[in-house]
């Protein structure tokens, strides 16, 4: 249940590829580039989004019929602890290729399997949607920034690409403990959804750290992961909050992939369920996913 791959070199080859053995609907790969680089990728059956961690990139895309559209000059931010994502979505089976334009640019390629090839577009700061709850005193202060989300459910997949920080110094994220592992309908008539997932963490500072749980059963214990930045989660089900340590603020790239649905729908952990109406403002980020 669940992978934890610690912090290496990539050499801009996959992390998580098609066909995983953990989230095979998930794919990610970090791709780091200096000024006048480039990088060229096409997958067969999965949609991805490219989303600039730090730089600058002109990023193109090949559609079947050898028609190229552009997107010049997309990342605006030196680091992921400031400014907004901005993305660009790349349908099935078309081809990309990115171009740094900046002095070096650290890239994220998130992907999802699926079966249609939609059109290509772009996600600038100004589209990303941003939600902020929780609060000190629970040590849930958390923000999203949805860079494929519900404002552009017409136009993606099955594919959910965000950035969740820890507000503050330490604190909890994934809380209260939640899973999307089935397609059911449950007995009281509501819904979960089965959905895979992967993260990559980032502490600021860059030495903090973090722990990952993954449980199946709400009685269960473990297995806890120590995350530092860098680090890897692939996670096929069960529920897993995570949290960082007192100090560190903490950042997550988060790839969420269907099997079925195109709205992400919880089951939370019943022992902890009853903190979902105790959590200021928990109830408008459910809803952000739906």
């Amino acid at each position: 249940m669940g992978k934890h791959i610690a912090p290496f070199d990539n050499q801009n080859k996959a992390i998580i590829d098609v066909d995983d053995d953990t989230t095979p609907l998930c794919y990610f790969n970090q791709v780091k580039l200096t000024q006048g680089e480039t990088f060229t990728y096409s997958l067969e059956g999965y949609e991805t989004a490219i989303v600039l961690a730090s730089g600058t990139c002109s990023i193109s895309v090949l559609d079947e019929h050898d028609v190229e559209t552009t997107f010049d000059n997309i990342g605006q931010r030196t680091s992921v602890w400031e400014g907004e994502p901005e993305s660009v979505y790349v349908p099935v089976y078309m081809k990309a290729k990115i171009e740094c334009v900046s002095d070096s640019a650290d890239i994220m390629i998130a992907g999802g399997k699926f079966d249609q090839t939609l059109e290509p577009f772009c996600v600038r700061q100004s589209d990303v949607d941003i939600v902020q709850y929780g609060s000190d005193e629970t040590k849930t202060h958390r923000k999203i920034k949805h860079v494929l989300g519900q404002k552009n459910a017409d136009q993606r997949g099955r594919l959910l690409v965000s950035e969740l920080f820890t507000v503050g110094a330490g604190g909890w994220s994934g809380f209260p403990p939640h899973k999307h592992d089935e397609d059911r309908i449950k007995e009281d008539g509501s819904q979960e959804t089965l959905y895979e997932e992967v993260y990559q963490f980032r502490f600021n500072p860059g030495f903090g750290f973090g722990a990952q749980f993954l449980y199946e059963h709400e009685d269960d214990c473990g297995p806890v992961y120590h995350v530092k930045t860098g680090s890897v989660i692939a996670i096929d089900k069960g529920y897993h909050p995570s949290v960082a340590a007192p100090g560190y603020e903490m950042y997550y790239f988060t790839i969420i992939v269907g099997k079925t649905s195109k709205s992400l729908i919880q089951h939370f952990d019943p022992h902890h369920e009853h903190q979902v109406h105790t959590i200021p403002g928990i109830k408008d980020m459910i809803s952000k996913f739906k």
